[in-house]
């Protein structure tokens, strides 16, 4: 496979840490490519680095040392303004939190990729009523989030992660504050969109029934791969 087919390359990514005693190592010599395309579970007990790694590998954070290269281009020749352009460009996110606005409807929270984008108000809102609709929140869409469920909840920000068809999705322990079936009723429909959009998928999650369902998994174990 040449460059142009990787999603992400990480090469040799260290993250340090300033503590009280002194430099704290999270990340220790990572280095693996993820085609695009490809769904890959990030695994590890917990402290393990797992989140760590999903922020550098997002542009959020930049690794102490190595390099990432996120749909070919080298994070760390971006400042933070070109990183969050990148991400606007090509990223989706889910988080366990959720991460809704609450002063937003569940239609609006959907709208808002789109508005950031510079999408017409119009044009946003008749795609966040479909993609609403792709999740079985339509009639739910002028509800704000404190009058929704955890699942509820979960769904608008997959939905909210989609609408702007992203290159690669990031998801943060998606299921982790759900009950059992509304976290297999995300997971169904997190794969279902993925396959849809042929988006890269990169996951952390304690999960193993979760992490199978990945076509590979990433093990951490003390911030190195296992």
């Amino acid at each position: 496979m040449n460059k142009q087919s990787k999603s992400i390359v990480a090469n040799q990514v260290g993250r340090l840490v300033n503590t009280t005693d002194g430099d704290l190592a999270i990340l220790h010599d990572i280095s693996f490519e993820i085609e695009r395309g490809e769904s890959v579970a990030i695994i590890g007990a917990s402290g393990s680095g797992k989140s760590t790694l999903l922020s550098l590998l997002a542009g959020l954070d930049l690794p102490t040392h190595g390099q990432i290269d996120l749909m070919g281009q080298n994070l760390n020749l971006l400042d933070e303004d070109g990183r969050a352009r990148l991400r606007g460009q090509f990223v989706g996110f889910v988080f366990q939190s959720f991460q809704l606005l609450p002063h937003l409807t569940a239609l609006e929270n959907v709208m808002l990729p789109l508005e950031i984008a510079g999408d017409g108000q119009l044009e946003a809102k008749q795609s966040a009523e479909k993609w609403l609709e792709k999740v079985g929140l339509a009639e739910r869409a002028n509800h704000f989030p404190r009058t929704l469920s955890g699942g509820e909840q979960q769904r608008v920000a997959l939905a909210r992660a989609f609408i702007n068809k992203p290159a690669i999705l990031f998801a943060d322990e998606p299921t982790g504050s759900l009950d059992e079936a509304s976290g297999n009723k995300v997971i169904e429909l997190l794969f279902e969109l993925n396959r849809e959009n042929s988006s890269t998928l990169v996951l952390v999650t304690h999960d193993p029934a979760l992490a199978a369902r990945c076509g590979r998994q990433l093990s951490l174990q003390g911030g190195r791969l296992a």
